[in-house]
């Protein structure tokens, strides 16, 4: 493709040749390739500005730049924002697959991933194939490829949803995080819906937002970027979202005013299955089931419905979608022999260890068992945290390893000792975190629920800098199996 026609579109200055062939798109000087365009991106410890020269040296064929460079021998392209540019650029460069298939932008501080298979469950229960991008990877019909961020680069979202619209896609779903927003990977397309879940103090300070308020702004980008809004109207700070949006707005919620609404909320709860019950209302009117506990579970529930409904989707297709919704290491149900439920899930820190034992704490369990560890190389404070919430809201702790990274895991479980000494709640230590689990299903009694928390869809576990193999469902079957 000529760079003339991956620039359409921008406001750009270039002195030299516009009409060069383009063969892909880079943004890595290691991986510079014969003719691509190389992209120089600001980023919080590296500027790639200092690489053009090199990049050029290696074979690109212009260079994107946002400030001036030195460089011989080939085009440069001066741009405002170079992350802008690269979405821009990406989208044309995979013939805008965006056109091709409906595209969902979910944002919001809690409940982005299960929504987003929530709805991935309604539209492919109308046979509406759907693809994902996300926290758990990119989905792409029974292939599920690792990213390492939420938001993947703008040349990445790109590339995945020309992969689904040529697989058959014809919906993608996109957690649209607050920093991906901010860094571009989302732009150079119109979302059909952006969605709005909550809004809560996170990702403040480091290398994320500056301020609370920057927060906000970002995460208000996705509704001037899109040609319906979904909110929730019950979240207070619904109208700093929306701010100045240039879309079309609906909302939903539990209070009157929402377009959709829910209503008779109430728990279900048998051994292995921990769900909810609730009403629609106003736009839709009857009643679902929920495969995923707690009151959090009606929101996201309202929130993919309220999604769904613009897609040609029957009430059957919806209430088969949300009692059959599997979301890996949120809440996971994993099916055991015994007269008990066990869980797995993603809760890494005290909030949302509070969360979710708060959540199945409603469902009154004989005893309520929590294990986990803590991540090293991870600020001391939240060990000490994860230790007391644990101890006051189990029943019994069982106290492991999680990523120990390049800590010794005894020293982390340690500070997590310090946490529980606060409470009186008891605790078991099992450093080993396969015995661990075995510990937990050996102890089980009639009635119990374990939640195994920390790991949720990650299928390794990080010791000295080495990542090994270690998924929580495998280790349960083995257990049931009698193989560990």
């Amino acid at each position: 493709m000529k760079l003339i026609s991956l620039l359409e579109g921008l406001k750009y200055s270039c002195p030299g040749n516009m009409d060069v062939e383009i063969t892909d798109i880079i943004f890595d000087s290691r991986k510079v390739v014969k003719g691509c365009a190389f992209v120089c991106l600001c980023g919080s410890s590296v500027d790639s500005h200092a690489f053009a020269q090199q990049a050029a040296d290696a074979g690109a064929a212009a260079i994107i730049a946002q400030h001036e460079v030195e460089v011989k021998g080939v085009p440069v392209v001066y741009v405002k924002n170079t992350r802008y540019a690269m979405a821009v650029m990406s989208a044309a460069y995979f013939g805008h697959p965006a056109d091709q298939i409906r595209v969902v932008g979910i944002t919001g501080t809690k409940g982005k991933t299960t929504t987003s298979y929530m709805i991935r469950s309604i539209l492919e229960c109308a046979g509406i194939k759907t693809g994902l991008i996300g926290t758990i990877g990119t989905v792409i019909g029974d292939e599920v490829i690792q990213t390492n961020n939420t938001t993947p680069e703008s040349y990445d979202v790109q590339r995945y949803l020309r992969r689904m619209a040529d697989s058959g896609c014809k919906a993608a779903v996109i957690e649209a995080s607050s920093i991906g927003l901010k860094d571009h990977r989302v732009s150079g397309f119109t979302f059909d819906i952006g969605l709005f879940t909550n809004f809560s103090p996170d990702h403040i300070g480091g290398n994320e937002h500056k301020t609370l308020e920057e927060y906000m702004q970002c995460k208000n980008m996705l509704f001037k970027q899109c040609r319906t809004g979904v909110i929730n109207i019950d979240d207070e700070n619904y109208k700093g979202i929306i701010e100045g949006h240039t879309c079309e707005i609906e909302t939903y919620g539990f209070r009157e005013e929402a377009g959709l609404r829910a209503s008779g909320e109430r728990l279900i709860s048998r051994p292995g299955y921990l769900g909810v019950h609730f009403d629609l209302c106003g736009q839709l009117n009857f009643g679902v089931d929920v495969d995923i506990p707690g009151h959090f579970s009606v929101y996201n529930a309202l929130a993919a419905v309220a999604v769904c409904r613009h897609f040609d989707v029957t009430q059957q297709n919806i209430i088969d979608g949300l009692n059959t919704v599997k979301v890996k290491g949120r809440v996971e149900p994993v099916p055991v022999p015994g007269n008990y439920t066990l869980l797995i899930d993603y809760a890494h820190n005290a909030l949302s260890m509070a969360n979710i034992l708060e959540t199945l704490r409603e469902y009154k369990p004989n005893r309520l068992i929590c294990m986990f560890g803590a991540g090293g190389n991870r600020a001391r404070s939240r060990r000490y945290e994860m230790g007391e919430t644990s101890g006051n809201m189990a029943d019994l702790s069982v106290i492991t390893a999680d990523n120990s990274r390049y800590e010794d895991v005894m020293d982390i479980i340690e500070d997590i000792k310090v946490g529980l000494s606060k409470t009186k709640g008891e605790y078991v230590v099992i450093p080993d975190r396969k015995e661990a689990i075995k510990y937990c299903m050996e102890i089980a009694e009639d009635g119990d629920i374990i939640v195994l928390a920390g790991k949720g869809h990650e299928d390794y576990q990080e010791i000295r800098g080495v990542k090994y193999h270690l998924d929580e469902r495998e280790v349960i079957a083995d257990i049931i199996n009698k193989t560990i």
